[in-house]
């Protein structure tokens, strides 16, 4: 412990300090000014009313806030000229390997016919789609099978396949060059295969 110390003598003629204040600044309540900025122009009334619930600055927040009003639907007056259409057919590659793998039952005879001899045959192709499982990705099911009837009947190339097909069995039946060669084809599906019926009729060329 420090013993208390004399104080000096007060200097003669200095004027004598007032004793120190306390500080009045209360650690228990403290509060921050804040300075607000002011656009150029604006008064403290005016940033008042703007404050003010209902004021211009209220209104300034709710027009900000507010979502744009959408502008209507546009009417089409304009159409298209051209349509666009997809179409199904068959395919070129695998229609080579369908009548290069079909099936064949060729019969036929000899006639008279008119006094004139003849040629009566039909020949039978049956394309059987489970045969067929290890070159095409469609399934070789019913549904397949009947797709490809109703195209062997509405692709024109097809027809004239089979009739080429069919003269060279009625030729080799006939041991004989044919003539005046009249086809009809008759195309059906049953399950998962394809019947073609072909009928030929000639004249033997002399």
């Amino acid at each position: 412990m420090i013993a208390d110390q004399a104080r000096p003598a007060w200097p003669a003629g200095l004027p004598k300090l007032s004793p120190p204040h306390h500080c009045c600044y209360d650690r228990a309540f403290s509060m921050t000014t804040m300075t607000m900025w002011e656009p150029p122009g604006q008064s403290d009334t005016d940033a008042g009313d703007a404050g003010a619930p209902g004021g211009v600055g209220g209104a300034g927040v709710a027009s900000a806030t507010a979502l744009p009003a959408r502008r209507p639907m546009a009417r089409a007056t304009r159409i298209t000229l051209f349509e666009r259409e997809v179409r199904e057919r068959l395919s070129r590659a695998a229609l080579d390997v369908v009548f290069a793998r079909a099936e064949r039952l060729s019969e036929g005879q000899r006639s008279q016919r008119g006094g004139r001899d003849a040629y009566f045959g039909s020949t039978m192709l049956t394309v059987d789609l489970a045969s067929f499982a290890d070159v095409f990705r469609d399934a070789c099911d019913a549904g397949t099978a009947h797709r490809l009837a109703a195209l062997f009947e509405a692709d024109p190339t097809v027809p004239r396949r089979i009739r080429e097909l069919a003269l060279r069995e009625a030729a080799r039946i006939a041991g004989a060059r044919l003539k005046d060669v009249r086809t009809q084809v008759t195309v059906r599906a049953q399950g998962a295969k394809v019947f073609v019926d072909v009928d030929v009729e000639a004249a033997f060329a002399v």
